[in-house]
C-alpha cells in the first residue's frame, strides 16, 4: 500500500517557479528520501501535501485520502517537523507540548516525558530562554508525541550538534521499526544515506531521478585531493572516469568513479605527498544526476 501518492503536482506563484509535474509515491513503512539543493521545491512540495498550500494542478492522497478534502482526519495521524520550528515565546515547553497533545485526543504525557528525557529537554524552560537547537528538539518531541502513521521530516538535523543527531535518527529507526512511514527531505547526504532505502531527486522544480539508495550510491564518485612534492601535469589525470579536474598549485583534486585500481596506478606513478579520499557531497552527486538528465 502507498502511504503518499502524488500525481503531476504543479504549483506556481505567479510568473515564480514553485514545483512542476512532481510525481512519485511512498510505500507503507518506507523510509522515503527526498533530495535537492536548496530553493529546488522540497518545502513547496510538503506544503501542498500538508495542505498548507494549494496546488495549481494535480493531485496528492495521504493514506488513500485527498491531501485538500480530508487534511483533518490526515493530520492526526501525521507528525511533521519543519525546517524551522517557531512558538509562543511566553509558553513553557510543557505547556507548548501538553498544547500539542491536545489536538489529538489520547494522553501522550508518558511520552512526552519519555522524549524529553532522550533528547535532553527541559520540559520547565520557557520557550524564548531556549537556543535554536533546544527549539528544535521541542519541534522533534512535538513531532513524535503521538506515534503517528506518518513522519514528514523538512531538512531536520540543522541545528542539533552530532550527538542529539544520533538520538534523533536512533528514535526514527524505532518508529520505522513499529511500523511508521518516514518521508524526510535533506541537502546532507549522509542523513539520506543512513536512513533512506529509496530518493527522489528534485531539481529546480521537477523529479529527475528516482532512485534507490543502494543504487545512488553503487553509482557514486569518490573525491580525491592530492598533493604533490614537485609540479604535477593536470593531463596526467585525463583519463576515463575523472571529472571536476582542479589543479592550484601543487594540489589537484577530482571525482573518479570506476575501477579504483585504475586511478591508484595512475597516482602512484606521480611523487605524493599527501592524499584524501572522501565521499562527495550531494551537491556533487546533483551535479552528476543534473549533468546526465541535461
Amino acid at each position: 500500500m502507498n502511504v503518499i501518492e502524488i500525481n503531476n503536482l504543479t504549483k506556481t506563484y505567479g510568473k515564480a517557479r514553485g514545483i512542476c509535474d512532481v510525481s512519485f509515491n511512498v510505500e507503507e513503512g518506507e523510509v522515503f528520501g527526498f533530495i535537492g539543493p536548496n530553493g529546488a521545491g522540497k518545502s513547496t512540495t510538503i506544503r501542498t501535501l500538508l495542505s498548507l498550500i494549494y496546488p495549481t494542478a494535480g493531485s496528492a492522497e495521504i493514506f488513500g485520502m485527498d491531501c485538500i478534502k480530508n487534511a483533518p482526519e490526515i493530520a492526526r495521524e501525521i507528525g511533521y517537523l519543519p525546517s524551522e520550528v517557531f512558538y509562543y515565546d511566553k509558553m513553557k515547553v510543557i505547556d507548548v507540548l501538553n498544547y500539542s497533545a491536545s489536538f489529538y485526543k489520547k494522553d501522550c504525557s508518558k511520552r512526552i516525558k519519555e522524549l524529553a528525557g532522550i533528547m535532553d529537554l527541559d520540559l520547565k524552560k520557557r520557550v524564548d530562554d531556549l537556543s535554536f537547537g533546544n527549539k528544535k528538539k521541542v519541534g522533534i518531541v512535538q513531532t513524535l508525541l503521538h506515534q503517528p502513521r506518518l513522519i514528514i521530516l523538512d531538512e531536520p538535523t540543522s541545528g542539533l550538534d552530532p550527538l542529539m543527531q544520533q538520538k534523533f535518527f536512533d528514535l526514527l529507526e524505532e518508529e520505522n521499526k513499529k511500523g511508521a512511514t518516514i518521508f524526510m527531505s535533506s541537502h546532507v547526504l549522509s542523513e539520506v544515506q543512513r536512513m533512506c532505502t529509496r530518493v527522489a531527486i528534485i531539481k529546480e522544480g521537477r523529479i529527475i531521478k528516482l532512485e534507490t539508495m543502494s543504487n545512488l550510491t553503487e553509482n557514486n564518485y569518490k573525491k580525491f585531493r592530492l598533493e604533490f612534492d614537485s609540479d604535477i601535469q593536470k593531463e596526467h589525470f585525463q583519463i576515463n572516469g575523472v571529472s571536476n579536474l582542479e589543479l592550484k598549485e601543487k594540489f589537484i583534486s577530482f571525482l573518479f568513479k570506476g575501477n579504483v585500481n585504475t586511478i591508484l596506478r595512475k597516482i602512484s606513478q606521480a611523487e605524493l605527498k599527501n592524499i584524501w579520499i572522501e565521499e562527495p557531497s550531494l551537491e556533487e552527486i546533483f551535479m552528476h544526476y543534473y549533468e546526465k538528465e541535461a
